[in-house]
């Protein structure tokens, strides 16, 4: 059962109680939300205020209208839309920085505030990540390698750090199938050492191991485009050195 809203900012209420069902998971992503006249009667508002608060929200990313076909939910956090968009136009070194400062405050909050389960489920996480990578089965190793950095940011007990990495959960997968692609060093599969720091409760050494394993990503990256940049200029010479060779036995041809 719903309380009846105030009288007061009424838009503004309707806007959280919206937001609220989608938070709690009564409206899922994809979902289309109820038509006009329940919503009306569930919260008690007028036709013109319930359809100024979807506005917002529509306005935030967080509802679509489809003109016949009504309203669904196509985000569950307003962050999730401004991110996206944002990280849209940046660069895999970039995210890889963004990763880098939310994995290293991750790491030293759990190890303050892990719990066994959490260390259970990481070990869990990095045995699947071993077997996959031995298997060169990348996909898969990302998959699972993503699922061990949720368990640690969850383990850090920041709701927002938990909410900000899950935002960019698509962009921070595509950072590590990069890498991964491009890394045949086996030697940061997995992170048991870091498991083992969090479980000692070792701050400092999470915090380096972090620092260790993004920077060698980092410079993997650098490395792989410095390559793709030679490689283009080394071509581009050679296609201007055939030109000249062409122009050459024309000019021969015609003499």
């Amino acid at each position: 059962m719903f309380d009846k809203l105030e009288k007061k900012s009424l838009v503004e209420q309707l806007c959280e109680r919206l937001e609220q069902q989608i938070r709690s998971g009564a409206w899922q992503v994809g979902m289309r939300i109820p038509k006009e006249a329940d919503l009306m009667e569930q919260f008690g508002v007028s036709r013109n205020t319930l359809r100024e608060a979807v506005r917002a929200l529509v306005h935030v990313g967080l509802l679509s209208t489809r003109q016949g076909d009504g309203t669904f939910v196509v985000a569950d956090s307003p962050l999730g839309p401004v991110l996206q968009k944002r990280l849209s136009s940046s660069s895999a070194i970039e995210i890889l920085e963004v990763r880098h400062a939310l994995d290293r405050e991750a790491v030293v909050l759990a190890c303050a505030r892990r719990t066994e389960e959490q260390l259970v489920a990481m070990e869990h996480y990095a045995g699947l990540c071993e077997q996959h990578r031995a298997a060169e089965q990348i996909e898969q190793f990302v998959d699972v390698d993503m699922h061990l950095h949720q368990v640690i940011v969850e383990a850090s007990g920041n709701a927002l750090l938990v909410d900000l990495y899950q935002h960019l959960f698509e962009r921070i997968q595509m950072s590590i199938m990069s890498t991964t692609e491009v890394s045949s060093d086996g030697d940061h599969t997995g992170h048991r050492n870091l498991i083992a720091a969090i479980r000692e409760r070792n701050e400092a050494q999470a915090a380096a191991i972090v620092d260790d394993y993004i920077g060698h990503f980092k410079n993997i990256l650098i490395d792989n485009k410095t390559d793709t940049v030679s490689n283009t200029t080394s071509s581009d010479t050679d296609s201007a050195n055939l030109r000249l060779d062409q122009n050459h036995i024309e000019e021969n041809h015609t003499s």
